[in-house]
């Protein structure tokens, strides 16, 4: 199996709570947290970690929720390596409500990346084994502009690392600029932003995707589509996976699950099929755990399996 690398530049440390209801000014009485390693690098290494795959997770940590951060991800047995960072790793929340089902994600801002920081995080990136998948996911934090991301993933395709990227917005559009990316996962909104117009006809969104792909800016496009699971272009043609019919719990970690698995199954050497199917099933095993729960590698061969005979 190919090497597997993830950089998170906004890392957190997520903690899960339920309570019972929500109303204003009251003191709303909740469970004890349940924490969790936050942010979209490290996510995929865990879910490919939790598949049975190997991955590094390469994210700045600071002060104590840094810390505990990285004490959570060595109890998964996530390799990781680390840059020192002076502001510190931030926290979100989530709240279940029990009375309603709803569920409130509160993200607070990334932590602030100073330019030395950065430097200190493509030093490790850039000594990465060549022909080796890097997967870059999530958010930029404050201090780092666009321009830093497209330089980066530059230098690691020069030096023979074959990246893959699940950003949105001014990030996504950076980090397709140096073009040849291994995949890319946007969603249909994400995707109609990259070629600047609606989609609303059905051969729309294949359309656009095969676009990405004719100007050279990716190898594989992978577009979530939700409960509709996913279509997947390469050069000689696309497929479209549809999830089974399951009663989702939370749609929390679905989006880094799905990558994870195609990217372990890239690294693995699989066909577009088996990648797509791969990943809408671990997209689907994470939908049916409550709070940030990730992939787990039964319900993902279940699923798979069942996609495997329909």
């Amino acid at each position: 199996m190919v090497p597997v690398y993830t950089l998170t530049l906004s890392p957190s440390l997520d903690s899960a709570t339920l309570t019972a209801q929500i109303y204003p000014e009251g003191k709303l009485r909740c469970s004890a947290p349940v924490f969790e390693p936050g942010g979209g690098g490290i996510n995929v290494a865990r879910a490919i970690t939790h598949l049975g795959g190997k991955a590094t997770a390469i994210f700045p940590v600071g002060g104590a929720t840094g810390e505990h951060l990285v004490s959570l991800l060595a109890d998964e047995q996530v390799a990781v390596q680390t840059v020192e960072a002076s502001d510190w790793t931030r926290q979100n929340l989530h709240v279940h409500v029990e009375s309603s089902g709803e569920q409130y994600r509160f993200v607070m801002p990334g932590a602030k990346l100073s330019d030395d920081e950065f430097r200190q995080l493509e030093e490790k990136v850039l000594t990465i084994e060549r022909v080796a998948l890097l997967v870059i996911s999530g958010s930029l934090p404050p201090g780092v502009g666009t321009e830093k991301l497209t330089a980066l993933i530059r230098a690691a395709q020069q030096r023979g690392i074959r990246c893959i990227v699940d950003s949105s917005g001014e990030a996504l559009k950076a980090a397709l600029e140096p073009g040849n990316l291994e995949l890319v996962k946007p969603n249909q909104k994400e995707l109609s932003a990259l070629v600047n117009r609606e989609l609303t006809q059905p051969d729309d969104v294949r359309n656009a995707a095969q676009e990405l792909i004719r100007s050279g800016k990716a190898l594989r496009v992978v577009v979530s589509l939700g409960p509709q699971g996913a279509l997947a272009v390469d050069g000689t043609g696309y497929v479209q996976v549809v999830p089974p019919p399951m009663k989702s719990q939370s749609t929390v970690g679905a989006g880094d699950s799905m990558v994870g698995a195609m990217t372990l199954k890239l690294a693995q050497g699989a066909s577009l099929l088996e990648m797509t199917r791969y990943g809408v099933a671990a997209g689907s095993a994470a939908t049916i755990n409550q709070g940030t729960r990730l992939c787990s590698l039964p319900d993902t061969e279940k699923i798979v399996d069942y996609l495997s005979q329909n």
